[in-house]
């Protein structure tokens, strides 16, 4: 099966083929982490591998989700990678102002 097949079987509640896709688009979200996190701060604490397995992570929880094809699930964890560090970068100024205190 293919990553687009994969992906369809995904959207109609399959999450066994969720474990099919990931061998299969990996290298390729490997290949856009250190992309995304070219524009970060110098120094930053995420590494290329903990936001792959965020972003897969988040996906895995995504309730009934509708993949055209392998592209749109490329775009769209792309975009999540860019809101995990957002989310990161948040986070790490939180606890720098003391929230934890």
């Amino acid at each position: 099966m293919d990553a687009t097949e994969l992906l369809r079987a995904w959207s109609e509640g399959d999450q066994a083929a969720l474990n099919g896709l990931v061998p299969l688009v990996e290298r390729e979200l490997h290949r856009l982490a250190p992309a995304s996190m070219r524009r970060e701060r110098q120094g930053h604490t995420l590494q290329a591998t903990a936001l792959v397995n965020e972003v897969f992570l988040r996906l895995a929880h995504t309730a009934n989700p509708r993949w055209q094809d392998r592209a749109h699930f490329v775009g769209i964890a792309a975009r999540l990678m860019r809101q995990v560090l957002v989310d990161h970068a948040r986070s790490r100024g939180y606890r720098k102002r003391g929230a934890d205190a």
